[in-house]
């Protein structure tokens, strides 16, 4: 719970701070992306750039955690192999462990 406020207040506190940035640098900038010229304010190229950059990192994230998720049902699965495999060796008499 502690841990999701945190966040939270995280990521307010940088849509603040790019708010305020912003705010206080008017004007207009080029950018030339090879094919194409566009004018943009930069309040507005820094808010594209900021929202971008969050789902670039949001996917990035999610692409992980479905690997990792995919990682823990791999091993979940092993292990209970290897519990049913301990129980029924320990399940055989001694005599025929040797």
């Amino acid at each position: 719970m502690l841990k999701r406020i945190g966040v939270i207040a995280l990521v307010l506190a940088v849509f603040v701070l790019m708010v305020w940035f912003t705010s206080i640098n008017p004007g207009e900038m080029e950018i030339d992306l090879a094919f194409l010229k566009i004018q943009p304010s930069v309040p507005l190229a820094l808010a594209v750039t900021f929202v971008l950059g969050w789902a670039f990192g949001l996917l990035s994230m999610t692409f992980y955690s479905l690997r990792l998720t995919n990682e823990r049902r791999r091993l979940r699965t092993a292990l209970r192999i290897s519990e049913s495999e301990v129980t029924s060796l320990r399940s055989l008499p001694i005599d025929d462990a040797d």
